[in-house]
């Protein structure tokens, strides 16, 4: 007999010794605290939370508690297994036949009273009881599997997989436990918390498959002391199995398993394992790798871009769903690449009579997400609801104003009519619409530079702001929303009647933003026209920071750059407005400026000044010399401006 140590070094001498493992079984020396209790499977309970304590007063393992780990004694099996498995053979047949034939778990159930089962049939029990589930809805596999829970026989299978788990093949474990999760038996039950701890003991003895199968189950379980201590061991054990895998659906499932929080070494490994089976992907392989990759957290760019080419030169072969995993996956992950987002956005607009709007519009949402501007996809959808904007629902209509508005579309001749066709839905759900979403609607057609009157009565009526203030004092967002509706009004001046100008004044203080001028770029400035002519940090309507403004006094066209006809006012060519811009306020892989800049910018126009976007992503990679020059360009555009040009991050 051998004792165990306690903890995660006990897990480590388990899985680093081998000559613990050299025998074929090992027996519980505690049979008499549990294996011989009816409590295990209590017939109508076991699936139920209210009985999470139900028999675990008497078997709760955890590797961590030395006072709770059982003794083991290692025996040695006395019959061959190829003995054994031959003279069963004839035995089990038609015990198989009649459980392939089951349609129901109850319907497995009654075969055993029929054929009684031994340990060799367990795992074959539970997956078939969770095969035939499967294919049943919702509400007919809710009533089997209460009807599997109250049937005599279901408490009975339970207690033998309690007391012949010590028995059972490595895979047969991994197997009874993955299938028992899955019929939804509560995970605090005796006979779950006894498969999790047989296989921390037998866990080096599991094969690639079995590890596979365990990591897949685990991974979806609650994160009980047990499952931790387990997902701890598989880590270890990881170590030294990642070059015997060999397949990529193991590969990926140990992805999966292994989680975030697992060392960044092991993640690595992992992925660079992947990058080397990569020449075999499949497309199911390629898609399911971004979904890998984010189950772990893991930005492992040269994988991804594999990936990405694979699924840009074959997107045809990828169905909806696993095209809009990709881009979740994208997201999660921090990682973008314009030649995969083009490839995807082009097949949705060149396919476009194939989706639904509730398709189309999930994948402009993400694409949003990702700062992405799917021009082809945007036009064909608009082209849509201009032809039959009845068929969007509200959810819909609140989704394509958002979108439209954050990626800053131009519909060139069709923008009039899109507008019209959005502000008819709109109008026809106002008596549904709730104050917050309301606004939100309104913000966007604000920023699409459009001012519908009937939605604008009806948000301006005292009991809807009233509303409105009252959650503005736990929303920041909104308060910004309206404060920044209130300089469309202000500022823009669309033609309304006179009691819809202005909102009411509301006292509405937006915090200033914290952000400072760039150094680089006001030292760069500073060089071109001189000290005095700059003043840095101007902050205009308490919300629009200017990283500096540059003044200059009446003179030529040359001298300003822009023409008197084309400033918009006297004073546009004197006051130059420099904006610092990161990445994130530009579609990705172009200079096209997105969500709150575009109001910004729109906004520094009417207020007198000649706004200068600077990408401050473009001007980092320039010397000093050429960010010179570049803000030259871009201050006095006689010499054109920088192409716009993909990039990936």
């Amino acid at each position: 007999m051998s004792m165990y140590k306690s903890g995660l070094d006990m897990l480590r001498c388990a899985l680093r010794s081998t000559p613990l493992w050299k025998c074929d079984s090992f027996i519980w020396t505690q049979t008499s605290l549990c294996y011989k209790s009816r409590g295990f499977a209590m017939s109508s309970q076991l699936g139920r939370k209210s009985t999470q304590a139900h028999a675990l007063k008497q078997i709760r393992y955890y590797s961590q508690s030395g006072e709770e780990v059982l003794n083991v004694q290692i025996k040695r099996a006395a019959a061959s297994p190829e003995t054994s498995e031959l003279s069963d053979k004839a035995e089990r047949t038609p015990f198989y036949t009649h459980l392939q034939n089951s349609s129901c778990p109850t319907d497995v159930l009654d075969t055993l009273k029929r054929f009684p089962a031994s340990h060799q049939h367990l795992s074959s029990i539970f997956s078939r009881m969770w095969e035939s589930s499967k294919r049943m809805t919702d509400e007919q596999r809710r009533c089997e599997l209460q009807l599997m829970f109250e049937h005599p026989m279901f408490e009975e299978v339970c207690e033998r997989t309690v007391t012949d788990a010590w028995r059972m093949r490595s895979e047969d474990l991994a197997y009874s436990l993955l299938a028992i999760v899955n019929l939804g038996v509560s995970q605090n039950t005796g006979v779950v918390q006894t498969l999790l701890r047989v296989i921390q003991e037998r866990l080096n003895q599991f094969d690639i498959r079995s590890l596979s199968v365990l990591a897949s189950c685990i991974r979806e379980m609650e994160n009980s002391r047990n499952v931790q201590a387990l997902r701890e061991a598989l880590r270890l054990l990881l170590k030294d199995r990642i070059p015997e895998i060999q397949n990529v659906l193991v590969l990926q499932s140990m992805m999966r398993a292994v989680g975030k929080n697992s060392p960044i070494l092991l993640k690595n490994e992992l992925a660079t394992k992947a990058l080397s089976l990569a020449d075999g992907f499949s497309p199911p392989n390629t898609q399911y790798m971004f979904s890998s990759l984010a189950a772990m957290g893991l930005n492992f760019k040269p994988l991804l871009d594999v990936c990405s080419k694979n699924i840009a030169e074959n997107v045809h072969e990828f169905p909806f769903n696993r095209l809009l995993s990709v881009l979740k996956s994208c997201h999660e992950l921090h990682y973008r690449n314009y030649t995969l987002f083009s490839s995807i956005s082009e097949y949705m607009a060149n396919t476009f009579d194939m989706w639904s709007n509730k398709q189309v519009i999930l994948f402009l949402v993400t694409f949003e997400n990702l700062l992405f501007r799917p021009v082809l996809l945007l036009d064909a959808f608009a082209e849509r609801i201009i032809q039959k904007s009845e068929s969007l629902t509200l959810k819909d209509l609140l989704s394509v104003l958002k979108v439209f508005s954050l990626l800053n579309h131009d519909l060139k001749e069709k923008k009039t009519q899109f507008l019209a066709s959005v502000t008819m839905v709109l109008e026809s759900y106002l008596p549904k619409l709730s104050p917050t979403d309301l606004l939100k609607a309104i913000h966007c057609l604000g920023l699409l530079e459009h001012f519908p009157q009937t939605p604008l009565e009806k948000l301006l009526q005292k009991d809807t702001l009233d509303q409105l203030l009252e959650k503005g004092k736990q929303s920041d967002k909104i308060q910004r929303w309206l404060h920044t509706l209130d300089l469309c009004l202000r500022l823009d001046k669309p033609h309304l009647p006179p009691s819809l100008t202005s909102i009411p004044d509301l006292h509405i203080s937006v915090p200033a933003p914290a952000v400072t001028a760039n150094q680089e770029v006001l030292s760069a400035v500073r060089s071109i026209v001189g000290n005095d002519a700059v003043q840095d940090s101007v902050l205009e309507q308490s919300i629009y920071f200017i990283d500096c403004v540059i003044t200059l006094p009446h003179q030529t066209e040359e001298t300003c750059g822009v023409s008197a006809k084309d400033s918009g006012s006297p004073q546009c060519a004197q006051r130059i407005a420099v904006v610092c811009a990161p990445h994130t306020s530009f579609c990705f892989g172009t200079t096209h400026p997105r969500a709150s800049l575009v109001i910004k910018l729109h906004h520094l126009e009417k207020l007198g000044y000649k706004p200068v976007l600077v990408p401050v992503l473009e001007l980092s990679s320039k010397t000093e010399e050429e960010k010179i020059k570049m803000l030259q360009k871009l201050i006095f555009p006689a010499q054109g401006i920088p192409n716009n040009s993909p990039e990936t991050e």
